[in-house]
């Protein structure tokens, strides 16, 4: 039986990859979800709403709707274009579940730097902002409330999903305490307090971040049942809990610190006690997870010696210092937790 000839088709979809990724970045950046709210508007209405040039406003837009990014009612210059389900909820600014503030970063930000990933793969350094002298991102954030709090809330968007997913599979009702690591807006706490009235959480992370943490919290009504707590987890002990959480927090550094915090946790927690790593975790063949790979590339970009890793990899670091049992729950898309028992 005659087999037939491989196609390039995969090949070329990924080589104009970028094409698609900046046509939506683009959309987020302009804020062309949110002026089409649920509304219908026909291309020259979006066009005067977001100041575009009218060269570029039907192959802009269509292409969003070849994308399923947008639906279009009709043809021809009197075409209604109007949000999917997934824009609605997703990329407009009224939504509660906005996550464009992704997007927006990756726009600003990441899709230059990623233009030198062949320079970073020769190099193992940074290609971001410290490349030329300037503060790494985390430095820049926390010298500037105004940036720190937007790009807090661009995370929350893109972890509130995981956070969801974690307090619905993980057993939460064993522990009487928590404490989220580099708990950002706290929103891992109020995700797992809502569903948990019995457990006190504490959001854990630096002082310049635990404003914006009071104000998520007690939006969400729980200031009585959740606190913060500052400090710096390389530097400080941290606060004693049953469980211990860290939401894409480990990915950030190299071995040498993932290790210190890895021993930090162990020695906050009881016999018995649980760390809880969420993280886009690599498959341990590193053969699937292609988003996981990525992210640790991204890493390389961002800090040069940063990695993401597997499950294999948490639990040999984990056994090192001490921790004895360990699982793996799949939360969300790329997303997983790792679990390990003290």
């Amino acid at each position: 039986m005659k087999t037939s000839s491989p196609t390039p088709d995969a090949i070329l979809q990924t080589a104009f990859g970028f094409w698609n990724s900046k046509v939506l970045l683009t959309a987020v950046t302009f804020d062309l979800f949110t002026a089409l709210g649920q509304r219908r508007l026909t291309g020259a209405e979006i066009g005067n709403k977001i100041k575009l040039h009218p060269r570029g406003v039907a192959d802009f837009l269509d292409a969003l709707v070849a994308m399923k990014f947008l639906e279009r009612e009709g043809d021809g210059a009197d075409a209604k274009y109007f949000n999917t389900p997934a824009t609605a909820l997703y990329l407009d600014r009224n939504s509660q579940r906005y996550i464009g503030g992704i997007p927006e970063m990756l726009n600003s930000r990441l899709f230059k730097y990623w233009n030198d990933l062949p320079e970073a793969l020769r190099t193992g350094k940074p290609q971001n902002e410290t490349k030329h002298g300037g503060k790494n991102i985390f430095d820049e954030l926390y010298a500037d409330a105004e940036k720190l709090e937007r790009f807090l809330d661009a995370m929350t968007g893109l972890s509130r999903i995981n956070f969801e997913a974690l307090a619905g599979k993980f057993d939460f009702s064993r522990y009487r305490s928590l404490c989220g690591v580099g708990g950002a807006t706290g929103l891992l706490c109020i995700e797992i307090a809502k569903k948990y009235p019995h457990i006190e959480c504490i959001s854990f992370d630096l002082l310049p971040v635990e404003p914006v943490a009071k104000k998520h919290i007690k939006a969400a009504g729980l200031a009585d049942r959740i606190r913060t707590a500052t400090g710096d987890f390389f530097q400080d002990p941290l606060p004693k809990a049953d469980v211990i959480t860290m939401g894409m927090i480990l990915h950030d550094w190299n071995l040498e610190k993932k290790m210190k915090l890895i021993r930090a946790v162990y020695d906050a927690l009881p016999s018995g006690g649980a760390f809880v790593a969420v993280e886009a975790l690599i498959d341990n063949a590193r053969r699937e997870n292609v988003f996981g790979l990525l992210m640790s590339l991204n890493m390389l970009i961002e800090f040069g010696d940063a990695f993401d890793y597997s499950a294999a990899d948490f639990e040999k670091c984990c056994r090192e210092i001490g921790f004895k049992r360990f699982e793996v729950i799949h939360l969300a898309g790329p997303s997983s937790a790792a679990i390990a028992y003290k």
